[in-house]
C-alpha cells in the first residue's frame, strides 16, 4: 500500500490540512477559518476548542478529497503560530481574557499586551537574552505569562498547563505532554544547547512558581521535531479526525519553521548532491514575515532572534528575523487609500481580492513594475520592527503621498509597500552579512510567495536571487515531513528535506539602471526609518 502523510497547519486566521505522498506531492488540501477576538490594548485571543474543531474538519475533508484509505496515512505532523494556550487541572480551557470566557484561552502570537513586561525583562540583563538577539519580544511567552500573573492572577493560578499552540495540538492528538525543541527554545527561553531551563531567569522575572516540579506546567519533556510521540493518535483524537488509532504523530514546529523545513533543502532539477542550506535563507511571507538562516556554529546577531540550537534543522543553529506585519501590513496599507472601497468592488466583480487586483494591475508593467511606486517610500512597520532593531514600538511611515484618489495612485502605494518589505529584508541580510552569515539564495514560501510579481520584487529590492518551490503549500509540506519522520519513512528531517522538496523557479535581481534605482530607494527607506525613530524620541 502507498504511504501518505498529513501536514496540519494552524495559522492566524485558519486551520489547513494537506495530504502528501512519499515524494512530497500534494494530493489534496482543505481549509477552515478560525475565530479570533481583537480588543484595545493590543489584545488578540483565540479558542483551542474552536481550533481543534477546525483541524478535525479539514483533516476529514482533505482525506476525503484525496480519495485515499485512512489506513495509508503513515504519519501526521503539526505546525502552528507561536501562541500561548492555557489549560486547567481538568485539561479544559482556562481563560486568558479579561472577559473571563473560558473559550478565550489562547493569547495569540501578535498580542502585544505584555509590552511593558517585555521592557522590564529586557532591563534585567539576563543571560538567556543572549539567545533572543539581546531583547525579548512581547510576542514571546514569558512576558505573556508574567502579564497573566500580574493582571489576571486567579486565572493564572487556575492554569495548570501552558502550551505553545503547536505542542497543544500534538498533546490533543496523542496525550503526550512532550514539548518540541522548536517551540520552547524559540519562544520560551529553553536552552536547547544545554538541554535545560534557566531557573534563575524565571525566579528573577517573577515566575518562580513555574520552576517547581521540574517546570511541569511549561514542559519537562523536550524532544526534537519529528519525534514520534506516545503511541500515536489516541482513540478520541482518531475519532475526531476520522483516522486510525495509533497513527504516528511527530513533535511539532512553529509555522514559519515548518515553512523553512519545507523549502530550505529544495533541490533544482538536474542537479546532484544536497543543497547548501547554510547559504540559503527561508523567507516565509504570510500575515507576518519570518526569515530563517542556519549556521554550523552559534552566531550572535543583535536584534535577530537566536541563535537557537536544533530549533529547525537538527544539529544546526538558527537565526530568525522578519517582521510582525507583512501581508497584514500590505492589506492595511492599501485599505487606507480613499479609493480602496470602489476598487475592491471592481476586484470582486472579476473574482479577485483587493490585493490580488492591485497585483494584477502592477504585473502589467512587467520589468518596470517597481517604477510604479513613483515617489512613494513606505516603512511598513505597523506592528513594530522585529529585526534587525527588535523595536516593538516602531511604527509605519509613508512619504510622498498626494491628493490623488485614482486607481493608479493606489497601485503606486501597493508597489511601494511591497518594496518597503523588501528593503526591510535587505536590511536584515546586511546585518547577517556583518556577522559572516552570507546568503546567496532566498527560498520563499507563504501565501504571498505564490505571486511572480512579489518574488521578483523581493529579488530586486534585496539584490539576491529568490527561488520558489514546486509545492503549492510548502508550510504544509514541512509539517508533513514531520509525519514522514515520525512514521519511519525518513530517518530524520534533513533526509526528508532533500527528497520531498524541489525548486520550481529562480528569480534573478535586476541589474543596471533598475538596480541603481533600488539602491537609491533603499537609502531613502533607511533615512525615513531613522527619521521616524528621531521623531518618536522628540514627541
Amino acid at each position: 500500500m502507498a504511504r501518505h502523510f498529513l501536514g496540519i497547519d494552524v495559522g492566524t486566521g485558519s486551520a489547513r490540512t494537506g495530504v502528501f505522498n512519499q515524494s512530497g506531492d500534494l494530493l489534496a488540501s482543505a481549509k477552515q477559518p478560525i475565530a479570533i477576538w481583537h480588543e484595545a490594548g493590543g489584545v488578540v485571543e483565540q479558542s483551542s476548542e474552536d481550533i481543534w474543531l477546525a483541524v478535525s474538519s479539514t483533516v476529514r475533508k482533505a482525506v476525503e478529497d484525496a480519495a485515499i484509505d485512512p489506513a495509508s496515512i503513515a504519519g501526521i505532523g503539526f505546525d502552528a503560530t507561536c501562541s500561548l494556550v492555557a489549560l486547567g487541572a481538568d485539561w479544559r480551557p482556562t481563560s486568558v481574557s479579561g472577559s473571563g470566557d473560558a473559550n478565550r484561552n489562547i493569547i495569540v502570537w501578535m498580542d502585544h499586551r505584555a509590552a511593558a513586561e517585555a521592557d522590564e525583562i529586557n532591563g534585567g540583563g539576563h543571560a538567556v537574552l543572549r539567545y533572543v538577539g539581546g531583547r525579548i519580544s512581547p510576542e514571546m511567552e514569558t512576558p505573556k505569562l508574567l502579564w497573566l500573573k500580574r493582571h489576571l492572577p486567579q486565572q493564572y493560578r487556575a492554569a495548570t498547563h501552558f502550551f505553545d499552540l503547536s505542542d497543544y495540538l500534538t498533546w490533543r492528538a496523542t496525550g503526550s505532554q512532550a514539548r518540541s525543541v522548536c517551540t520552547v527554545t524559540c519562544k520560551w527561553t529553553y536552552l536547547a544547547h544545554e538541554g535545560r531551563w534557566d531557573a534563575d531567569y524565571f525566579r528573577a522575572i517573577g515566575l518562580e512558581d513555574l520552576t517547581v516540579d521540574g517546570f511541569a506546567r511549561i514542559g519537562n519533556e523536550i524532544v526534537a521535531p519529528g519525534t514520534a510521540l506516545g503511541t500515536g493518535l489516541s482513540a478520541q483524537a482518531a475519532a475526531d479526525l476520522g483516522l486510525l488509532v495509533g497513527t504516528p504523530v511527530g513533535a511539532a514546529l512553529i509555522d514559519a519553521h515548518a515553512g523553512g523545513i519545507g523549502t530550505l533543502g529544495a533541490v533544482e532539477a538536474g542537479t546532484s548532491g544536497g543543497a547548501d542550506i547554510a547559504r540559503r535563507l527561508a523567507y516565509i511571507f504570510g500575515t507576518s514575515a519570518c526569515s530563517m538562516a542556519t549556521t554550523q556554529q552559534p552566531t550572535f546577531v543583535d536584534g535577530v532572534w537566536g541563535p537557537y540550537f536544533s530549533a529547525m534543522v537538527p544539529g544546526l543553529w538558527l537565526n530568525e528575523g522578519g517582521q510582525s506585519a507583512a501581508g497584514a501590513a500590505i492589506d492595511h496599507l492599501v485599505r487606507m487609500h480613499p479609493a480602496s472601497g470602489d476598487i475592491e468592488v471592481r476586484a470582486k466583480a472579476v473574482g479577485l481580492s483587493l490585493v490580488g487586483y492591485l497585483e494584477r494591475a502592477a504585473a502589467c508593467a512587467g520589468d518596470t513594475a517597481a517604477d510604479l511606486a513613483d515617489g512613494i517610500v513606505v516603512v511598513p512597520e505597523f506592528l513594530g520592527n522585529r529585526a534587525p532593531f527588535a523595536d516593538p514600538d516602531a511604527r509605519a511611515l509613508i512619504a510622498g503621498l498626494t491628493l490623488d484618489e485614482n486607481e493608479g495612485s493606489l497601485v503606486s502605494l501597493y508597489v511601494a509597500g511591497l518594496a518597503g518589505l523588501g528593503y526591510g529584508l535587505r536590511q536584515l541580510l546586511d546585518t547577517l552579512a556583518g556577522k559572516a552569515i552570507d546568503i546567496d539564495l532566498i527560498v520563499a514560501s507563504g501565501g504571498a510567495a505564490n505571486s511572480s510579481l512579489v518574488l521578483q520584487m523581493i529579488a530586486d529590492t534585496t539584490a539576491r536571487q529568490v527561488a520558489s518551490v514546486t509545492s503549492p503549500e510548502p508550510v504544509l509540506l514541512g509539517a508533513a515531513m514531520l509525519g514522514a519522520v515520525a512514521g519511519g519513512c525518513h530517518a530524520d528531517i534533513s533526509s526528508a528535506m532533500g527528497v520531498m522538496s524541489r525548486i520550481a523557479r529562480v528569480y534573478r535581481p535586476a541589474s543596471g539602471a533598475m538596480r541603481e534605482r533600488h539602491d537609491r530607494r533603499y537609502a531613502a527607506f533607511k533615512l525615513l526609518q531613522e527619521t521616524g525613530r528621531n521623531l518618536r524620541d522628540m514627541i
